[in-house]
């Protein structure tokens, strides 16, 4: 069994013995499809600028060229770059040099935090106007199906030009004081007053200190959720996504170097509405300024200008699951889940509109070179109609998006709509990159302490206990290999900075067991036992002992990772690791060592 358990922690720490390849990596934005064309032009202007490669791959719609040295990588970028455009993003990557045979079983190299192997630190601010903006949005929607069903007539519900209030104009007076106690009841958190500057009945509607806190909350709150989704599905091993202040979002990707990529994914607020066609307006009036009130232009990608309505039938928070596929004419497709409110939004439309054309719009901000007064990029709002089908009969909660270009376009539409839609947009108000130098720097002096410590800890067992320390020192190099191999078994495991303190305290822990255990065996020695009897009595007294201390430290390990956030959790896994790998090695190990040395043999003395 010993044997059986090292081999497999030797097998899965052996990938980080060889390294990682400097490499380029070739992906496309939104819309850009990464092909065998792509692939035979990026070969050729790497062999046209003389830069030799290991390998290139075309895998999961991205290109990957292993480069010989790293001086390489910006002059290959820099080659590649100007010939692809702007629809490819070039980027700098590490690709793990692990073997096939070692990738055959499942193994790969240890991830490293951003504090050893460099990545990326993203700070975001949310757009809290924008936020309200929409809550307040929702109010109107909400008023309206209320008081239409309360069968309180009302002439108009609007926010305010302050964006502080909905304005709900009732049309009878003796009614206002219905429609007052009836929003009052069923939104308790709303402040509902009479406006008394007009001459209309009219009411305003705001929110109180307590609902405004709370709103602002749920926006960071949940673009938090949402970012550290999308985050998931870029397959970043331990991020860093917590919230600063009032209003920004900390996120930290580790290794990641495709920084365009990463900003594609994380900053996109895309989403969906479903709106009906409009069939009682003129195009080509709307077209030349002429829109009816109800009504509003959008660009489509497939069908060009398309008059559409305002109301918005249907949005892309219900959405709950997206997948990219293909029909049965090879175009791509994304699948889409509603929840359960959406699906009954869905079919109670479609149910009144068979027959008639829907249009699916696609919406997403993107920061401008406009400035506020603190500095920061105003978002602008980008529309697009990129599906408008007939409807042939009702829908559900499942339902399927066309018209797109390309799969890739299909693939990145369905990430973000399944990682979920941003509650109000965000943009990077700060960027840094933290480069492989700096980690390399961090790792060296982690390994020179580690080894330090290990050094120290061997020779003190070597002198002290003579050939049970030679034991005890096989062990304590075993549970190293354990450690890197467990931690490499490990998804989402990473290394980092205060791991390596683990590592290094785990060290000095691991030898606590053979110290207990040894001294036993020299006292049931004083006692005139025999070898064999000194060792047996030895091993079983000090178990209990050795139990307690390690499970009350484990369980101490367990607590900081629960609660504990980036570099204590980093540090809680390696020690909880180094404890279990160590009761194995000190425990089980040395005493299969020991009874091989010395079990079933007559001797008078013990090396100890």
């Amino acid at each position: 069994m010993v044997v059986l358990v090292l081999l497999i922690g030797g097998l899965y720490s052996a990938p980080n013995l060889y390294g990682e390849d400097p490499a380029i990596q070739v992906s496309g934005v939104r819309g850009a499809e990464v092909n065998a064309l792509v692939l035979d032009t990026v070969v050729a202007k790497l062999d046209e600028a003389k830069i030799e490669y290991k390998k290139s791959e075309l895998a999961e719609g991205r290109i990957l060229v292993r480069l010989k040295r790293e001086d390489d990588q910006l002059k290959a970028k820099e080659a590649i770059g100007d010939s692809l455009g702007d629809g490819f993003v070039v980027a700098l990557n590490l690709a793990p040099a692990t073997p096939g045979w070692l990738q055959a079983f499942g193994a790969g190299p240890l991830k490293l935090g951003l504090d050893l192997r460099g990545g990326v630190h993203f700070l975001m601010e949310v757009d809290m106007k924008e936020a309200m903006n929409k809550k307040f949005t929702e109010m109107e929607e909400d008023f309206k199906a209320d008081l239409r069903e309360e069968k309180i007539y009302y002439r108009r519900i609007a926010q305010t030009g302050s964006g502080e209030a909905v304005r709900v104009q009732i049309r009878k007076a003796e009614e206002l004081d219905d429609a007052r106690r009836f929003i009052e009841k069923k939104y308790p958190d709303l402040v509902v007053i009479e406006d008394s500057k007009t001459s209309e009945p009219d009411l305003l509607v705001s929110m109180t200190e307590q609902k405004i806190k709370e709103t602002r909350n749920y926006a960071v709150d949940q673009n938090i959720t949402i970012i550290r989704n999308r985050v998931n599905e870029l397959g970043v091993a331990e991020p860093l996504v917590q919230r600063q202040g009032q209003e920004r979002i900390v996120v930290q990707l580790p290794g990641v170097q495709d920084t365009a990529r990463a900003k594609e994914i994380l900053g996109a607020t895309a989403t969906l509405e479903f709106k009906m066609v409009y069939q009682d307006g003129d195009i080509g009036a709307a077209m030349n300024g002429r829109v009816p009130p109800k009504a509003k232009l959008y660009d489509s990608k497939k069908q060009g200008p398309v008059l559409l309505e305002k109301k918005v039938r249907l949005t892309g928070d219900h959405i709950v699951d997206a997948q990219s596929s293909f029909d049965q004419y090879g175009m791509p497709q994304v699948s889409i889940s509603l929840d359960t409110k959406g699906g009954n939004k869905m079919s109670a439309m479609t149910k009144d509109n068979i027959g008639n054309p829907m249009a699916v719009v696609f919406i997403e901000y993107k920061p401008t070179e406009v400035k506020d007064k603190n500095g920061v990029s105003i978002l602008k709002k980008y529309e697009e109609v990129i599906s408008v089908a007939t409807i042939q009969a009702r829908l559900g909660r499942n339902f399927v998006i066309t018209g797109l270009d390309s799969s890739s376009e299909a693939h990145n539409l369905a990430l973000m709509l399944r990682a979920g839609a941003l509650i109000a947009p965000i943009q990077i108000v700060e960027e840094r990159t933290v480069g492989p130098s700096l980690g390399q720097e961090n790792i060296d002096a982690g390994f020179n302490a580690v080894m330090l410590g290990f050094g120290l800890v061997l020779l003190f067992m070597l002198v002290y206990y003579k050939k049970f320390g030679l034991v005890a020192n096989v062990a304590l190099a075993a549970n190293l290999v354990m450690i890197i191999g467990v931690m490499s078994m490990i998804p989402g495991a990473t290394l980092t900075l205060p791991g390596i303190a683990g590592i290094v305290l785990t060290v000095g822990m691991a030898v606590d067991a053979n110290v207990l255990i040894f001294e036993r065996i020299r006292e049931e020695l004083k006692d005139n036992r025999s070898p064999q009897q000194a060792i047996h009595h030895g091993y079983d007294s000090a178990f209990s002992t050795i139990a307690d201390a390690n499970i009350t430290t484990f369980i101490a390990a367990v607590i900081l990772f629960a609660i504990g956030t980036g570099p204590i959790k980093g540090f809680a896994i390696t020690l909880a690791i180094g404890i279990a790998t160590s009761m194995f090695t000190a425990i089980v190990g040395t005493r299969a060592i020991v009874n091989a040395t010395w079990g079933g043999k007559r001797i008078e003395k013990l090396s100890i």
